[in-house]
């Protein structure tokens, strides 16, 4: 967090839950009887003030922080589909009234390339909430394709590399062929965690 060149946030839903005894919201329920509690959604002005306030408690520790919002596509279907349309919308207006390039405010839109560029649900998991893992990794490439320079995408295709290569598994393990798969693999490992001392394979 001190030393993090960029921070993101993403909100799921705007309805809280308030605990009657103490008229303060709560983050868990700790299996407390439901009747303990009032559902309610934030109004707009209230979420705008959290994420102001949550901006400055980070810029207070790293001011050279850029902070990005987003928007999960998850759709939280439980609280009904009206009910989850205006709980995002309220998450939306609260978001773009901080959202400043000046301050190194940022969106980044995931929930609407789900919702408006891969509107089928054959980018859903079974449950048709969850996107699978083909919407997940088109997401994935458009932030990285928004956010990252060309330096940090080379490294990243390094890093995939050897993700794979430590997933491989082989016919023969000890076949000349293999040992050399792994050598090269540990060179390939030597020079990235030299440049980056914090990388762990």
């Amino acid at each position: 967090m001190l030393d993090a060149s960029h921070i993101i946030i993403t909100l799921g839903t705007a309805w809280v839950y308030r605990f009657i005894s103490s008229d303060t919201i709560v983050a868990n329920c700790h299996k407390v009887p439901q009747k303990q509690f009032l559902k309610e959604l934030l109004p707009i002005d209230e979420i705008t003030a959290s994420l102001e306030n949550i901006c400055a408690l980070i810029k207070s520790v790293n001011p050279r922080a850029s902070i990005i919002f987003t928007v999960s596509p998850v759709r939280h279907l439980k609280d009904g589909f009206i009910e989850n349309q205006r709980s995002k919308s309220h998450l939306f207006a609260g978001i773009h009234e901080v959202v400043e390039p000046r301050k190194q405010h940022y969106y980044f839109p995931s929930y609407e390339i789900l919702m408006d560029e891969l509107r089928d649900y054959r980018f859903y998991n079974a449950d048709m909430i969850h996107p699978n893992e083909t919407a997940i990794n088109y997401i994935w490439k458009k932030f990285s394709e928004t956010w990252f320079n060309e330096n940090t995408l080379q490294t990243l295709t390094k890093v995939e590399e050897i993700q794979k290569g430590l997933a491989h598994k082989p016919f023969n393990p000890n076949s000349e062929a293999h040992q050399k798969f792994l050598n090269k693999l540990a060179q390939k490992k030597e020079t990235l965690t030299q440049a980056f001392p914090f990388m762990k394979f």
